[in-house]
Parts: C-alpha cells; sequence; structure tokens
C-alpha cells in the first residue's frame, strides 16, 4: 500500500494509490483521518481500514493535487549521522559505536514538489537522501527481534542541511533545522512491500540530471531495527513517529571544492521500490516577522 498526505481544492486529504491511480480515502472514510499520522494514530487496525476504504474510495486529479509531507507534524523526528560507512569515511571521521542523533522540528518539513529553501542567512545548503522509516506501533525498550513489528513503512527523506551553521558548533540542530530544508515523501510504503528493513535498497541523488548520490541501505553502521532498539531505550515511540536513517557518500560539503544547492535547481532523491522524491531549489522569500509552518 502507498499512502499520501495531499491537499486537494484547499483541503487536506489521506489519499491512496490503487492501480495507478489516487484515491481519496478521507471521503471514502473520515475516521481514517486527513493525512498519513491521523491515520497511523488512529488505531492498530489502521491498514485493514485504509485497504477497505480504497474500494470505494472517489478517484482524485493528480492535477488538483499538491502533496504535503508524508507525516505533516510527526510527534517525533529522529535522524542519524554517519550512519553509513561511505559517508563517515568521506566525512574523515570514524564509524560511529553508538547510533549519532539529532532531532528535526516539524516546522522543516516540505513535501513532494515543494521548494527547498536557500536560507538568506547561508549558501552552503546541501542535499542528502535517506531511508525515512514511519513508526506504526508506539513502545519503549522494544528488543531488537521485534523492532520491524513496529514500522509502518518507509519513505524517501532529504535532509537538507545548512552546512556552515550545521559546523557551528559540536551540535548539528540549527544547521539541521532551517525552515523548508526537509523534503519527506512522496509516499509511505507499507513495510509488507519492501525487504525486511528495507535492507539492500539502492539510494541517489541526482542535481538536475547530475548523479551526485549513490549508495545503498544495506551500507548502514545501524540497520532498521539496531537503531529502532537503541533509540527506544531512551524514547517512548509513537505511531507517526519517524527515523531518517542517514545518508550515503557523495554529499555537496566533502566535495573539493564544496558544491551546494543553487537556486533553479531540482534536487532529486530516490530510493528503489519506494520512489522519488523531486524538490526545486529557491531562495527564501520569508522576511521577519511572523512565519507560518506548512
Amino acid at each position: 500500500m502507498r499512502l499520501m498526505s495531499l491537499i486537494v481544492d484547499s483541503r487536506p486529504i489521506l489519499a491512496a494509490q490503487a492501480d495507478g491511480a489516487i484515491v481519496d480515502l478521507s471521503a471514502a472514510d473520515p475516521a481514517l483521518g486527513t493525512d498519513v499520522g491521523a491515520l497511523l494514530a488512529s488505531g492498530p487496525e489502521w491498514q485493514a481500514r485504509a485497504q477497505a476504504a480504497m474500494d470505494r474510495a472517489p478517484g482524485v486529479d493528480p492535477a488538483t493535487a499538491q502533496h504535503r509531507p508524508v507525516v505533516p507534524r510527526p510527534p517525533k523526528l529522529l535522524c542519524l549521522g554517519l550512519n553509513d560507512i561511505d559517508h563517515a569515511a568521506e566525512a574523515g571521521l570514524p564509524v560511529p559505536d553508538y547510533p549519532t542523533v539529532f532531532a528535526r522540528v516539524a516546522s522543516s518539513l516540505i513535501g513532494h514538489g515543494q521548494p527547498l529553501l536557500r536560507p538568506r542567512e547561508s549558501v552552503a545548503l546541501d542535499y542528502e537522501v535517506e531511508l525515512a522509516v514511519v513508526i506504526g506501533v508506539g513502545g519503549r525498550r522494544i528488543d531488537e527481534s521485534e523492532a520491524l513489528d513496529h514500522v509502518a513503512g518507509y519513505c524517501v527523506f532529504n535532509d537538507g542541511s545548512v552546512r556552515d551553521f550545521q559546523t557551528r558548533t559540536s551540535q548539528w540542530t540549527l544547521g539541521k533545522n532551517f525552515h523548508g530544508t526537509g523534503a519527506l515523501g512522496p509516499a509511505l510504503v507499507t513495510a509488507d512491500e519492501l525487504p525486511p528493513g528495507a535492507a539492500g535498497l539502492r539510494m541517489t541523488t541526482r542535481v538536475d540530471d547530475e548523479l551526485v548520490q549513490d549508495g545503498n541501505t544495506g551500507r548502514m553502521v545501524f540497520p532498521v531495527a539496531r537503531a529502532i532498539a537503541l533509540l527506544s531505550e531512551v524514547v517512548c515511540f509513537e505511531p507517526g513517529d519517524v527515523i531518517a536513517m542517514g545518508t550515503p557518500a557523495g554529499v555537496g560539503h566533502a566535495r573539493k571544492p564544496p558544491r551546494y544547492l543553487v537556486p533553479g535547481q531540482t534536487c532529486r532523491v530516490a530510493i528503489a521500490g519506494i520512489g522519488e522524491l523531486e524538490n526545486p531549489i529557491a531562495d527564501d522569500p520569508q522576511g521577519s516577522g511572523r512565519g507560518g509552518g506548512r
């Protein structure tokens, strides 16, 4: 099953892909909610109820639909740094023996097709293709042998990183949370459609037509089940939580000279079997004063 959080005619909806078409699950069963996060929070039988609603869901014209982040406001979005053997090597840093973790705030997220924003404060906006794990069943101190039972599915994440802010201190949080820099989508692919732990899947990034990252989810230092087990020693997972599993080698910051994203370019990050997430690069239009979430 492939699930999406969309806006159609100014109305937020939970949608699904069915036989190449997009259907409106919210119209078929309002109890499912209007986005993937609400669906996962609606109860343990969410997948069966969503599947049942597909049979009577009306179609959606893709031309009228705007993608939101797959989970628009995850209760937690935890990100693993240096969780790829080759990326750690290109950064000149040792492979971690315990996960390096930072957090994303929901207001930094955008959906498929929305502009990835270069802030006014920096020109060092970088790309990072990542596997995003979406939790379907909450819990704490989850055993590694049972961890994959807690996964609802997977999507693609572009962890847009403002590198000069990221490296100003030993804490990466600010450089990873500029407004409009984290693309999450295009669809949640349920775990039953993919190999266990989404292992062995090719991950790529293209800037315009140039391939700049080419990795594999099999190169993770801490695979999905191990990461869930370790993180759940600390946090109590909830349905709709997201774990971004880290990026492969090839980031712009590691190139000599560094190569950053420029307005007018298009960045496409993809994971085999899950999908391709495409975002144009634009300058952040926001001035001072009140800002807006997404």
